[in-house]
């Protein structure tokens, strides 16, 4: 592979977007700045593309927001032409909230689901970060931050509308359950890279 080549994972946070991180560190490629991306959120929001685009150019490998949201895909594939898609799954899409919500209780670390009020004090980024974050991907709201209907809808939405758009072009998608046995060869297989028995690390599991 070229190493111009750019890869995006582009699946929901808690879809195992860490284990893939750390896969392609494993395999020498050059990882996108995560903070950088995720403090992108606003302009995401307002679908103004051109700085996550411009810190796309920064890296081979980029994973988690807001490469992971809805809508980037599209902008990433007009402008890197030849760009590979990593869409990872869950079992299904209420392991997946399941997995969300674990993963944001023992973040704040009170020991219950976060109410409105803990994730606007989390100093996660920065203060207010992860409301301001869960408000603009989700839609929630102050007094149900964690309606499941809503985030389940939004999870399903998403990998329907990246399966359509390249349903016609197989070759620049890829989509993986990474708790399968077999999912580092897929990846290997799929960037047409030799593969040598790799495996895939499970990181930050929460389900």
């Amino acid at each position: 592979m070229q190493a111009t080549t750019k890869i995006f994972c582009i699946g929901a946070n808690k879809t195992g977007t860490t284990s893939l991180e750390a896969f392609f560190k494993s395999l020498g490629f050059v990882l996108g700045d995560q903070a950088k991306g995720e403090l992108l959120i606003r302009d995401w929001a307002a679908r103004n593309f051109a700085p996550i685009v411009e810190l796309a150019r920064t890296a081979q490998v980029f994973q988690d927001i807001p490469f992971s949201l809805p809508f980037t895909y599209v902008a990433l594939d007009e402008t890197f032409h030849g760009a590979k898609f990593i869409l990872s799954v869950r079992d299904d899409a209420e392991q997946w909230y399941r997995s969300l919500t674990r993963f944001h209780a023992n973040v704040i670390g009170k020991g219950h689901l976060p109410t409105a009020a803990d994730l606007k004090e989390c100093p996660y980024r920065h203060r207010g970060y992860l409301f301001e974050a869960m408000r603009v991907i989700y839609g929630i709201s102050a007094e149900e931050p964690y309606e499941k209907s809503r985030l389940i809808a939004q999870y399903e939405n998403h990998n329907r509308a990246v399966a359509d758009y390249f349903r016609q072009r197989p070759d620049s998608l890829l989509t993986l359950n990474l708790s399968r046995e077999n999912a580092a060869a897929k990846i290997m297989n799929f960037l047409k890279l030799p593969y040598s028995g790799e495996l895939m690390p499970h990181l930050n599991r929460s389900v």
